[in-house]
């Protein structure tokens, strides 16, 4: 148990690296433990487990990477990814395109097996709306009236603000999750926003030009350590990798064995703990700050 500080037909993918790439601090490796599976389970109301159905466990030769996807935000993408995950078509799929403080892209079944996943491209689902009500953001950096991101469920929100809904007379708010590290999002072939298909990539650094142009989905709880130690691309290559590090298998935990299913606690963005946490930060982006506090029992 432990504690985790916050996460070349290939080469056509659309995914440029620009002046607003900013290297994002991996988790140190010799950081202590400040919490512990115990006190996630003896303070439920600072903490939630994480639905086994959302939790992605991808096996790679550099260690394990723990995703947490989020339905809500692109349901389409969700119901693909999870398809191809159950599919077992990931199994020995490279991370062929990975660029210094960027994002770490992989899943090119193609390249594999030359006919690729079997199913269509993914609508793409840039942002999604929320009613307010419904889903608030369980954090808002600032005053909750203006504040332009935040918090839901532990996941990183950007948002238009609440002031501008109620102004035009909206019951929802246009929403987005920002490309901050160790945020998963789905790679694209070139202008077609809706070519979207198996491969995804693991950002590495916060990049904020990829917001609502490409489909965010899920984010890293554990491991982010993991993706920033994939093989990078040497400088000139456009990140493409020669002997590529691999994605040996990946799994839904819903699908194992309870009692070989790792379980993960995600610190509540809204409870007194966490925003003890960030109290005093000012108003940063969301994305400057620490991952969200989780642990994992195996």
């Amino acid at each position: 148990m432990k504690f985790a500080a916050f996460a070349l037909a290939a080469s056509a993918i659309a995914l440029t690296a620009t002046a607003d790439t900013t290297e994002s601090a991996a988790p140190a490796e010799d950081a202590p433990a400040t919490y512990t599976v115990e006190d996630a389970k003896a303070d439920r109301a600072s903490w939630r487990a994480v639905d086994p159905e959302r939790l992605f466990i991808f096996n790679t030769n550099k260690g394990r990477i723990l995703i947490e996807a989020f339905p809500e935000v692109a349901p389409k993408h969700f119901e693909q990814f999870s398809t191809i995950i159950r599919s077992g078509d990931y199994a020995g799929t490279k991370f062929h395109r990975v660029i210094e403080g960027f994002m770490a892209q992989g899943g090119d079944i193609r390249a594999i097996n030359g006919v690729g996943s079997g199913l269509p491209g993914i609508e793409a689902e840039f942002t999604f709306r929320r009613n307010p009500e419904e889903m608030p953001l369980d954090y808002a950096i600032g005053e909750r009236d203006d504040a332009d991101n935040g918090y839901i469920n532990g996941f990183p929100i950007a948002t238009r603000p609440l002031w501008l809904a109620q102004d035009l007379g909206n019951e929802t708010i246009e929403s987005w999750i920002p490309h901050c590290a160790g945020v998963v999002s789905t790679a694209r072939l070139g202008n077609d926003v809706n070519s979207g298909n198996s491969q995804f990539f693991l950002m590495r650094g916060h990049t904020e030009h990829l917001d609502k142009q490409y489909t965010a989905w899920g984010r890293v709880l554990d491991g982010q350590d993991v993706v920033m130690s994939i093989k990078k691309g040497p400088d000139g290559t456009d990140g493409v990798v020669t002997n590529p590090d691999t994605l040996e298998s990946a799994a839904i935990a819903a699908d194992l064995p309870e009692g070989e299913r790792p379980q993960a606690w995600v610190m509540r963005t809204d409870s007194d703990l966490f925003a003890g946490l960030i109290t005093g930060a000012g108003r940063p982006h969301v994305c400057s700050l620490p991952p969200v506090p989780t642990v994992v029992e195996d």
